[in-house]
């Protein structure tokens, strides 16, 4: 854990054990990845942000490992309503993310609205099996998340069910490279601050991506990639910021070298692709978001051929739209989501 190597921790929450655990846990491996997050499982729920101070009832949650065809066990949870499903929501989270910090709090807000939410944490990343932070292969990945999802979508009790991508950051570009593989099978796509290009704040200086592109061929998994603490760039609350040190099995050290190169080569892709998009579309962004650059999803709304699309933007706001601004706006965007699926849900399911 060389980038946050002395957290500042809540001792109310954290007390020394749990504090040595994590800071002599190699995450690189699963196996630690997984001790560690099962030690904090219930740290989270004492956090005072108010994704998790929300409450809701009759909500069914799942965890799960399968291996998939490529030999990864893979990490999935789900969040159902008790009640009648109106759809089926599926989740692609962002760069070194995971499905069960932050995004507990926005399944639950979804599911509360009768949707059933299904996430999975990509190869390499959370509760997954893979090297902690490295993607070898961005097109091997969507494979990954096609493959899940279509699993679930298969379930007989969902037969005819709305079913709508979901994707936050890099998880939007993911979202989108699954409509280009799968353009006739989804309702529709929820993209917040998609990864169409990383920001050139964020971005190394093009002299310098010369020099890393020759290296990743060498050394792909070294973490060499300069880069700014994306959680400074991300939340506009300082609290809520540092409230990130609590997703314990997060990758927050520098961008592997093949991994960098796979962002970049995936950013450089989507843009050209834009035309392609014909699922009816929310794009949700902050106008001061500084790690994707909103530029790009005006550009995305714009060209896509979708002829339903909304885009939102969010005056002031930065990157992390559900996760690091004020709770109102934080719930104002999340009651947009919601109000945009109950719209689109009923439209499919009067067609």
């Amino acid at each position: 854990m060389t980038s946050e190597a002395k957290p500042k921790w809540d001792p109310a929450l954290v007390d020394e054990k749990l504090a040595k655990l994590v800071s002599e846990a190699n995450l690189d491996q699963v196996s630690e990845r997984r001790r560690v997050r099962e030690a904090f499982k219930d740290v989270q729920l004492g956090i005072d942000h108010c994704l998790f101070k929300a409450k809701y009832t009759g909500i069914k949650t799942k965890e799960s490992y399968e291996r998939n065809s490529r030999g990864l066990e893979i990490f999935s949870k789900s969040w159902l309503p008790e009640s009648n499903i109106k759809a089926l929501v599926f989740f692609c989270h962002g760069y070194g993310d995971t499905c069960t910090f932050f995004f507990e709090g926005i399944a639950r807000k979804i599911a509360s609205a009768g949707y059933g939410v299904y996430a999975l944490d990509y190869p390499g990343f959370g509760l997954s099996e893979g090297l902690h932070g490295y993607i070898p292969s961005f097109d091997a990945m969507v494979d990954d998340v096609v493959e899940h999802f279509s699993k679930i979508r298969e379930n007989p009790e969902y037969g005819g069910m709305p079913c709508f991508l979901f994707g936050q950051s890099l998880g939007g570009a993911v979202a989108l490279k699954v409509h280009f593989k799968q353009p006739d099978r989804w309702d529709g796509a929820v993209l917040v601050a998609p990864m169409c290009k990383i920001a050139d704040d964020v971005a190394p200086p093009w002299a310098l991506q010369k020099i890393l592109i020759v290296l990743a061929k060498f050394l792909p998994r070294e973490k060499l990639v300069p880069q700014k603490d994306l959680a400074d760039l991300a939340f506009k609350e300082t609290k809520k910021r540092d409230q990130c040190r609590y997703n314990v099995i997060a990758y927050k050290d520098k961008p592997r070298l093949g991994t960098a190169l796979q962002l970049l080569h995936t950013t450089q892709e989507i843009e050209h692709r834009l035309e392609e998009v014909t699922l009816p579309l929310l794009i949700l962004h902050g106008e001061a978001d500084i790690v994707t650059d909103p530029s790009v999803s005006k550009a995305l709304y714009e060209k896509a051929k979708s002829s339903d699309k909304k885009l939102c933007l969010y005056k002031d706001a930065c990157h992390s739209l559900l996760e690091g601004e004020p709770d109102d706006a934080i719930f104002k965007a999340l009651d947009d989501i919601i109000s945009w699926l109950d719209n689109h849900s009923e439209r499919n399911s009067s067609s």
